[in-house]
């Protein structure tokens, strides 16, 4: 008998979770570990059962597909149930094993599934194509961040951010309340932030600009900017002031 590919299956509905069993049942290599209705129970699910393959929704309550893809430890392969073709196509067509976009009928499903298995039984590349999952549609801008902080998640609203600075492979985004701790690059948010609200002014700085409450001259051809509320300072390099030029409009 074949290896038995473990499954999750992650999607908040009820009635898609079941039509998506009945029709992996007829699967003799598939083995269903574990259903989830959300991308928390979905995120542990993931990194505990460490699973071979994916079933997963993208628009889900607490958090989304996107979301609950930068939080996971163990990577398997994903194959997108979604009723939301901008995403599946626009996003993931090149990077995902396959998206079923919503209704779909058993046999592309099945096909699917087949795809999986050959990538899986194949051999996975050291570096995973989940890391390309995470990233929107162009012309899109992420809304909120979600950061692990040891047993807890934490959702922040990009509204709330007011800078970020570079700490090598990880960066540390700065709200008004505190501080948090994210693996991912100053080059992950120059892209995906809208850049009419952040700037990065320096290799170790993003700013909001409505943070900003003055640009002050350091030394000769060297600025700092110094932001509302707790009058920090960070430095403006030529590049970033060319940056807030344009931004600002002077």
């Amino acid at each position: 008998m074949s290896e038995m590919i473990r499954t999750v299956i992650i999607e908040d509905e009820v009635l898609a979770r079941n039509l998506l069993k009945s029709y992996l049942a007829d699967h003799d290599q598939i083995e269903i570990v574990a259903e989830c209705e959300n991308g928390f129970d979905g995120l542990k699910a993931i990194n505990e059962l460490k699973p071979d393959l994916v079933f997963l929704d993208v628009q889900m309550p607490k958090l989304t597909g996107f979301e609950m893809l930068e939080l996971i430890e163990f990577r398997p392969e994903i194959v997108f149930t979604t009723a939301y073709n901008q995403y599946a196509i626009k996003a993931f067509e090149q990077h995902a094993v396959d998206y079923l976009l919503k209704p779909f009928p058993k046999d592309r499903l099945l096909l699917a599934v087949d795809r999986a298995i050959e990538k899986i039984k194949g051999g996975k590349a050291e570096e995973s194509p989940i890391d390309k999952l995470t990233e929107r549609p162009e012309g899109e801008f992420i809304e909120r961040i979600v950061v692990k902080d040891k047993s807890k998640i934490h959702i922040i609203p990009v509204e709330q951010i007011r800078y970020i600075e570079s700490l090598d492979d990880y960066v540390m985004i700065y709200t008004k309340e505190r501080r948090f701790v994210k693996q991912k690059t100053m080059r992950f948010f120059e892209d995906n932030l809208q850049p009419k609200e952040f700037v990065r002014i320096h290799r170790s700085y993003i700013v909001k600009v409505e943070e900003i409450a003055e640009i002050q001259q350091y030394e000769k051809e060297s600025h700092i900017v110094i932001l509302k509320n707790d009058h920090a300072k960070l430095k403006v390099s030529k590049t970033g002031y060319k940056n807030l030029k344009d931004a600002l409009n002077f």
